[in-house]
């Protein structure tokens, strides 16, 4: 079939964004506008009913017993840490293969990443990994659910749970993932969640959020985040300025009731994706991402793996179609972390994931037109090369 498809002509600009944040607005423009003017009317911007509200409808959506909303996915990491007193000189074990603030949480507090390898299928922390890298420094240990697909939580909670460690979800792409039926963020001691305006769940500028079970520890999350304090001027705890603000909450409110359609619609384009390639008969070409029977993948990211991406990149972009690297360099050979002592070769399925990784466009709105031109541009590159 795909010898008869026509090769994409090359047009001088880009056909569509690589995420259309503009077509998800103007149908919510009226409901996202009066919510703005509930906050501005009520003057309370910083907390209160808005952020309450907030906290107490994602929560149920998740399915956690509290929902505790920060400044940021960073931040949601960070006093996810805080609250189990990662001090200096103890060992968080995550992955290289993630986006900085994983690491850089664990770094602020002086604490030391522990870095092991991913499965190469998921993306995500390789559970074989995990016991030997424990030590008797390490206090925690962060799984990443990378691109909106669950890490293996069952085996992770097993090693976890056997040798006394808790484990905070870095869920800050995956809200509505589920791992044999069970939302993302509610297995470990932490679950933590970024409302980036780039996420399936995002806001007008920088949000975020802890889930956890534990009474004690939300409310220990609820005083830090707000500079240690309960009442004006008394400070209990060492804490810092970390809280959702009044106008985030309400337009997340307005959102939150469309992301089950959202993850609906980015679904049935991964499957169109799928569809699309194995049509034009480039399945062969590229390693589409994985769905294991047992998850429910709500791709933030649809990536795909080949060993020519850079020379596909460059293609796709002269042919005016987005795609996007994440990640393009593992942290252990960043020079932030240089300190860490790692080398290159150390995380071998990390390493080839970050040359071999291109996301292609999966925004729920995302058309059948444009997802063709996608595949039939890559279609094309391996045509001509």
């Amino acid at each position: 079939m795909s010898t008869t498809l026509p090769v994409l002509s090359k047009p001088v600009a880009q056909q569509f964004p690589f995420l259309d944040l503009k077509a998800q607005f103007n149908p919510l423009r009226e409901e996202i506008v009066a919510a703005i003017n509930r906050v501005l009317e009520s003057q309370i911007f910083i907390l209160g009913a808005e952020v309450e509200n907030f906290e107490t409808e994602v929560a149920q959506f998740i399915g956690a017993k509290y929902a505790i909303g920060c400044a940021s996915g960073s931040d949601a990491l960070l006093l996810a840490m805080m609250a189990l007193g990662i001090a200096p000189g103890d060992e968080v074990i995550t992955v290289p293969f993630t986006f900085v603030a994983t690491a850089g949480a664990i770094a602020r507090l002086h604490a030391k990443p522990v870095f092991i390898d991913i499965d190469p299928h998921t993306f995500n922390l390789d559970p074989a990994k995990l016991q030997a890298a424990i030590t008797s420094h390490t206090k925690a240990i962060i799984p990443v659910h990378l691109f909106g697909l669950a890490a293996d939580m069952d085996s992770i909670m097993t090693v976890a749970n056997a040798n006394g460690i808790p484990v905070i979800e870095d869920a800050a792409q995956a809200i509505g993932a589920q791992f044999r039926g069970k939302n993302v963020g509610t297995f470990g001691a932490f679950g933590c969640f970024s409302f980036f305006p780039s996420k399936n769940l995002g806001a007008a500028g920088d949000g975020g959020l802890i889930c956890t079970n534990d009474e004690a520890l939300q409310k220990k999350l609820r005083l830090m985040r707000a500079h240690g304090s309960r009442t004006k001027y008394d400070y209990e705890v060492i804490g810092m300025n970390s809280r959702l603000d009044a106008l985030q909450a309400a337009i997340l409110r307005v959102k939150l009731s469309y992301l089950s359609n959202w993850t609906d619609g980015r679904r049935r384009n991964a499957e169109r994706y799928r569809m699309l390639f194995s049509e034009y008969g480039v399945s062969r070409e590229l390693t589409l991402p994985g769905e294991p029977p047992d998850r429910l993948h709500i791709y933030n990211q649809f990536t795909v793996r080949t060993t020519r991406r850079d020379a596909l990149k460059q293609y796709l972009a002269d042919v005016g179609i987005p795609s996007e690297i994440y990640y393009p360099y593992p942290l252990h050979t960043q020079p932030a972390f240089t300190y860490l002592d790692y080398t290159t070769g150390e995380f071998p399925q990390s390493e080839a994931a970050s040359q071999q990784v291109l996301s292609l466009p999966i925004f729920p709105e995302l058309t059948k037109a444009q997802q063709r031109a996608v595949v039939n541009a890559i279609a094309a590159f391996y045509r001509e090369n």
